[in-house]
């Protein structure tokens, strides 16, 4: 099965509660009236766009049909307004340093473990080598699933003992990746938001040790989002951002969820690109964010209702 494919069976949840609806409401050709609206904001709510983001989106539609008229049926002119959405939340990828570092942050349970691995044989796929550090030193069940997926992604994997200080294991793996020639250094950091300060102040120790290194590391920090948490996830997001620079978002489980829309909050709240898009068990499930793959992976195939003159 291709990548589309399966980005479309991931996804099957979010589209019967938001592309599926969304056809329905526009059913029969009815026309863009008060009740119809409201319909629309219930399905759109439902699948966790977000009171905010549903008002943009409910207002362009009104101005898009405006201009339209009837040139084009409404349910496409949504599903525009839509794709314009989550294109503000694509942004191209740095390029790659010699080894490009990468710092992965989230709360435990996020995915973030499991993501970094599937980062890495995403790498690997590209002809990439890469290094992985085990720098989640307070948990050591996060040493050892990195470990497990460091083995099935074929990659190495610099690890620590339990409660090692974790700016000295992102030290020891940029080490070794220089000495290596690797491409990637993908790092694991500690997954905890309840201190912020604390937190902040982590991140700033691992930066400034590796500077010592690479002045120029880490090139990204990526922040990975748990979307079955819905507007949950969103604010969880934000505090995770107001506490870490963060450059990038990985947006994890979408094939268990039918709160896919969030992805359109994030692009309307945050600011921050999506890079990646995490889904399914296999080290395979990662794809690189693009806009018009997940408006189609998320919202399926329009209804053909013809337009009246």
């Amino acid at each position: 099965m291709g990548l589309f494919d399966r980005l479309k069976q991931a996804f099957r949840k979010t589209r019967e509660a938001l592309g599926e609806k969304i056809s329905a409401v526009f059913s029969a050709g009815r026309p863009l009236d008060a009740r119809l609206l409201g319909e629309l904001e219930e399905v759109l709510l439902a699948a966790d766009v977000g009171v905010e983001t549903t008002d943009e989106l409910l207002n362009a539609l009104k101005e898009a049909a405006r201009l339209e008229g009837e040139k084009t049926p409404p349910e496409m002119l949504l599903r525009e307004q839509i794709v314009a959405l989550l294109r503000r939340a694509e942004s191209a990828a740095p390029p790659l340093e010699h080894p490009h570092v990468i710092l992965v942050v989230g709360v435990n349970g996020t995915g973030k473990t499991t993501t970094i691995g599937k980062l890495a044989y995403f790498y690997a796929t590209e002809k990439k080598s890469v290094v992985l550090a085990a720098a989640d030193t307070f948990r050591a069940a996060a040493i050892e699933q990195l470990q497990i997926w460091g083995e099935r992604a074929g990659v190495k994997v610099i690890a620590g003992a339990p409660n090692a200080d974790s700016a000295a294991v992102a030290f020891d793996a940029l080490d070794a990746a220089l000495a290596r020639g690797s491409d990637v250094l993908v790092i694991d950091t500690a997954g905890r938001l309840h201190n912020k300060a604390n937190l902040m102040k982590e991140l700033e120790k691992v930066s400034r040790v590796l500077k010592k290194k690479m002045p120029s590391a880490p090139h990204e920090v990526l922040l990975v989002v748990d979307a079955t948490t819905g507007q949950n996830g969103l604010n969880q997001a934000i505090e995770f951002t107001r506490a870490a620079p963060v450059t990038g978002l990985v947006l994890t489980k979408l094939d268990g969820t039918a709160k896919g829309g969030v992805m359109l909050s994030i692009s309307k709240k945050l600011g921050i690109p999506i890079r990646y898009v995490g889904f399914g068990e296999s080290v395979e499930d990662l794809a690189p964010f693009d806009a018009e793959k997940f408006a189609a992976g998320l919202l399926g195939d329009p209804a053909q209702t013809p337009v009246e003159n």
